[in-house]
């Protein structure tokens, strides 16, 4: 493992594919590129002429070191490593024939073009590959220049690959700095939002827990407190008193989840459109004259208000509980089993009595329920939440959900897309 991590900057200094860096988008650089590409033709054609003056070679070698003198500088922007491979190749190009007032072997802008891709390498990447890129730089250094110049071109060398890789450290830190203030303020986001869920599940804890629980109490001691109450009373308590145990079950598993911190509190499997008749039950037990229609579902039912729910071997699974419909989405079959609940508890508060109808659809790709009751003022005036906490049940799921007047009726209708991955 040590080795590999030794020779990895080495490979992707020589050898791997450099992923090209994004340009940069200040608007300077608009005028700046044309500019800066017209400064280094100039230099391109300056170094010909200087080559020409000092140096015997033929006239294409005279092109290939001008233009190998300022090509790595305009590469090293968006590649620099291989900006830097460029320029290492013409260190030992650039030293033909030198001529013998030329106190190095390279010309003046060759020189300073490596010395930039040098620095602009170590200011992008890690300190490891600069190392290796600064040592094969210095091997052509004591290979052709004389050696008083050589070990002051290598001390120049190693100071601007230093310097760079100081303002890379800098930056890297001051990054770190700023992601760290950024994780910092999205904690103290989420321990607010935590101690706001904290704070909501208490009242509710101390408030509504508390007159469900004596709900219950009440419901279950009142055959014993109250004398004369005939069988039919007594199931009507008993019932009631399931009712709260069963609303204080649910609450306190939705305390659990308001409490927790990363969402891992236990939850009960949600309900989902196998539990609609269940929920229908519940309701006619409660004195709601409802008739529920389903099609297009893989057990399609139809029953009447009178009717009681039909159990055979085939509608039952291995361990004697109801089969479960096939509906392709747990989130739409969550979204329809609770606006159906929203609706029924609208139409028992505010149309008591009156028959309620409910329809649901399933198609190749969405879900569709009806429910419809007589209106009446109650409803009309109804200002609630219920309505919203139906509507958003839909638009979370991407679909739509109607809740208005319709005749003499009052109609909410939600369109439930399955979704392949719900």
């Amino acid at each position: 493992m040590t080795r590999r991590n030794a020779t990895g900057p080495l490979r992707r200094l020589f050898w791997s594919r450099e992923t090209s860096r994004p340009a940069p988008r200040a608007r300077i650089w608009i005028y700046l590129v044309p500019l800066g590409l017209l400064a280094l033709i100039g230099l391109g054609l300056g170094t010909g002429a200087y080559l020409t003056d000092n140096r015997q070679l033929d006239p294409i070698w005279v092109v290939i070191i001008a233009v190998g003198s300022v090509l790595p500088i305009i590469v090293t922007l968006r590649r620099p490593v291989l900006a830097w491979r460029l320029g290492f190749l013409m260190l030992f190009l650039g030293s033909l024939q030198p001529g013998l007032k030329e106190s190095w072997p390279w010309n003046p802008v060759q020189i300073l073009g490596f010395l930039l891709i040098l620095g602009r390498l170590a200011v992008v990447e890690d300190a490891a590959l600069t190392i290796w890129a600064t040592t094969f730089s210095l091997v052509p250094v004591f290979v052709y220049a004389p050696y008083a110049n050589a070990w002051g071109a290598a001390i120049l060398l190693v100071a601007i690959a230093a310097l760079g890789d100081i303002v890379s450290r800098r930056r890297r830190t001051k990054a770190l700095l700023a992601e760290s203030v950024e994780l910092t303020e999205l904690e103290r986001a989420k321990r607010a939002v935590l101690e706001e869920r904290t704070r909501i599940a208490r009242e509710m804890h101390d408030v509504v827990a508390h007159h469900m629980s004596m709900i219950a109490v009440r419901a279950e001691t009142a055959p014993y407190r109250v004398g004369d109450l005939s069988d039919p009373a007594k199931d009507e308590l008993a019932t009631i008193a399931d009712a709260a145990r069963e609303a204080l079950t649910d609450m306190r598993r939705l305390l659990g989840v308001l409490r927790a911190e990363q969402d891992e509190a236990p939850r009960a499997p949600q309900p989902g459109f196998a539990e609609v008749e269940d929920l229908i039950a519940t309701a006619r037990a409660a004195g709601v004259n409802v008739a529920y229609d389903a099609t297009g579902l893989s057990s399609s039912v139809d029953i009447p208000p009178d009717a009681e729910r039909p159990v055979d071997n085939e509608s039952l699974s291995g361990d004697g509980s109801p089969r479960l419909p096939t509906l392709g989405g747990a989130a739409a079959e969550l979204a329809a089993y609770r606006i159906i609940q929203e609706a029924l508890a609208n139409a028992a508060r505010h149309a008591p009595g009156a028959p309620v109808t409910v329809d649901a659809r399933g198609l190749d790709d969405r879900l569709e329920v009806t429910v419809r009751n007589p209106l009446t003022s109650a409803l009309t005036a109804s200002k609630g939440h219920g309505l919203e906490g139906m509507r958003e049940r839909a638009e979370l799921l991407g679909g739509t959900l109607t809740a208005a007047p319709d005749g003499d009726h009052f109609v909410v209708r939600a369109i439930l897309p399955k979704g392949e991955n719900q």
